[in-house]
């Protein structure tokens, strides 16, 4: 590749990020529907027919939005797999890893909780289904097979684990819980675990 061609890679990957970006915060503060293609191209600095270079429509930045924010999920979990062996280790890390985004990422965390996608995604899953959501059950399941966890519904026990600092994550988006989330991990956490652990 030469270094023209590798410098105009690099001003599409950044156009193109700078759109996903100003999508997420736009989409998040005033709504999908509220969001006009000229609003993203305000927000990212990025020509609207560059915006209609990399995406078809306001759609499809929405969902490559969502998709992002999910495989991001993925490697994450994924990460945590490889760097914890027990179930309630990892379980852990992945709380303490929620929290930290709700933290740094508000946005991002609120995307994912508490936009309708299906209003404006109608073909994707319900983030209650999507492939993150679905690894934290895998964990929990493992944890039973291991003898961690007691046998119960693997769903009863993933909302009994996890459910709590859900709630956490949306009251502090909301404004209901005023300190930091991390303050709250081991109480959470402690109670999640006596909930579901052999």
């Amino acid at each position: 590749m030469s270094p023209n061609t590798s410098a105009i890679a690099r001003v599409r990957t950044d156009a193109r990020e700078r759109v996903l970006t100003a999508g997420l915060c736009l989409f998040t503060r005033h709504g999908y529907f509220n969001t006009t293609i000229h609003d993203i191209a305000r927000e990212s600095r990025v020509s609207i027919g560059a915006i209609y270079h990399h995406f078809r429509d306001k759609e499809e930045i929405a969902r490559s939005v969502y998709t992002m924010l999910l495989e991001r999920m993925v490697g994450i979990i994924h990460d945590i797999r490889r760097r914890h062996f027990s179930t309630h280790d990892r379980c852990r890390a992945l709380m303490a890893q929620l929290f930290e985004l709700a933290e740094d990422e508000p946005e991002a965390m609120e995307f994912m909780l508490h936009a309708k996608h299906r209003e404006f995604l109608p073909t994707e899953k319900p983030v209650c289904s999507s492939k993150p959501f679905a690894m934290m059950r895998d964990l929990v399941r493992e944890g039973m097979e291991r003898g961690e966890i007691r046998p119960i519904d693997p769903m009863v026990a993933s909302a009994s684990l996890f459910g709590g600092a859900i709630r956490m994550i949306i009251g502090r988006l909301d404004g209901v819980v005023d300190r930091a989330l991390p303050e709250y991990l081991d109480e959470v956490w402690t109670c999640g675990w006596r909930a579901i652990a052999r």
